[in-house]
């Protein structure tokens, strides 16, 4: 989907596939025809943007096999989709029933992870749309925060600046341009904005720069106005925006707060959890650690990183990030000049849901996507950007 923002400017708005936990290319192409093409059916869009993830194993087939990303560009056509963004930071197993710590490796530390995106940015030089200035890649903010050391940092700081050189090589070889963004995530190296300054200032190169997850940005009780404008007086540029809502506990304390809580404590992603104190942040690891005896205080509100689907409404203790994504996106998009141009909206815990708020089958997942992009579309042209057919 595309929107017209008052500067002249195209601004993208997409869907993140990683919702759909295929491997191989041939898990993607049933995607396409199974989920994406049916959202864009029940959105009554002729062409809607989708933010692809590709495991290594659908990279490598695609990468190897000319015939192959042929036919990938023939079914994005023929189904009216278009990709001018890709989901970078999954490398594999992103649909195992057990993802937790095993979604950070390989880091910016092994080689393998310049190798993944390097070849992520090869391929959407070839996905592009004929009229897409520019793509890009969200991908992890360096590595998880243990066992990382300034030789581990100085490895990153290499692998990034060896692709920042790659990138510049490979616009000069076919015209388009591809940037990367860190996304900073609770407990990583780079958890917050403010911690990706350090690093991609050392790199001081316009091709990376941060992706912004709205709702790791609120799990961090980040103030969006702060966090942007530090980013901006910095020279680092937001590169593309996630648009998704964290869980807010405004009590604690109390026992019927606790007990829907509970609900998300689940066994397949990491729902770090944080509260905001006089000394700074304090937070566990995953939602059930918080929850235990000796986890988080209960002298003010948590969050817990648990993408909710954007349109979800709760009038009881637990309730959504939303007020923290509307604001950063008036900041990103809603002021005279557009701070980004790619939006993606990311809520890959559909099926990790408690059971109340679960799709049953297939249709009631292409209907909550739907609704998740009808609500950032309402929030896009409430901005005043106009959507383009």
């Amino acid at each position: 989907m595309r929107f017209l923002h008052p500067d002249g400017s195209t601004v993208h708005l997409a869907y993140c596939t990683n919702v759909h936990p295929a491997e191989t290319l041939d898990g993607v192409l049933a995607q396409l025809g199974d989920y994406c093409e049916p959202v864009r059916s029940r959105l009554g869009v002729d062409c809607l943007g989708i933010g692809l993830w590709l495991a290594k194993d659908a990279v490598y087939t695609l990468i190897s096999d000319p015939g192959a990303l042929r036919q990938l560009r023939a079914e994005l056509k023929r189904r009216r989709l278009e990709v001018v963004t890709l989901n970078g930071f999954p490398y594999e197993g992103f649909g195992a029933r057990e993802v937790k710590y095993r979604v950070y490796k390989p880091d910016w530390t092994d080689p393998e992870r310049l190798k993944y995106t390097a070849d992520l940015a090869r391929l959407l030089t070839a996905l592009l749309p004929d009229d897409a200035g520019e793509g890009t890649i969200s991908t992890l903010p360096l590595a998880w925060r243990t066992a990382y050391d300034h030789r581990s940092a100085e490895l990153a700081r290499r692998a990034l600046s060896s692709l920042a050189q790659f990138l510049d090589d490979m616009e000069r070889n076919t015209g388009r341009s591809i940037r990367i963004g860190l996304e900073p995530e609770p407990g990583c190296v780079v958890e917050t904005t403010a911690d990706a300054i350090g690093p991609l200032s050392e790199i001081g190169h316009d091709r990376i720069g941060v992706c912004v997850d709205t709702c790791h940005l609120a799990t961090s009780f980040q103030d969006p106005a702060t966090a942007l404008d530090a980013l901006e007086a910095a020279g680092i540029s937001v590169v593309k925006a996630q648009l998704s809502t964290a869980l807010h506990v405004q009590e604690p304390h109390l026992p019927e707060a606790r007990r829907e809580l509970a609900a998300f404590d689940e066994p397949r992603f990491l729902h770090q959890t944080r509260m905001r104190t006089e000394a700074g942040l304090r937070g566990t690891d995953d939602v059930g650690d918080a929850l235990h005896l000796g986890g988080l205080p209960v002298t003010g509100p948590w969050r817990a990183h648990f993408h909710l689907p954007l349109h979800a409404v709760s009038a009881g203790p637990l309730t959504s990030t939303m007020p923290v994504l509307q604001d950063c996106l008036t900041r990103l998009v809603g002021g005279p000049v557009a701070r980004t141009h790619h939006l993606e909206v990311e809520t890959y815990t559909w099926q990790s849901l408690p059971p109340s708020m679960r799709p049953v089958d297939r249709a009631g997942l292409i209907d909550g996507i739907a609704a998740e992009l009808d609500c950032a579309r309402d929030l896009l042209t409430d901005l005043g950007l106009k959507e383009l057919q």
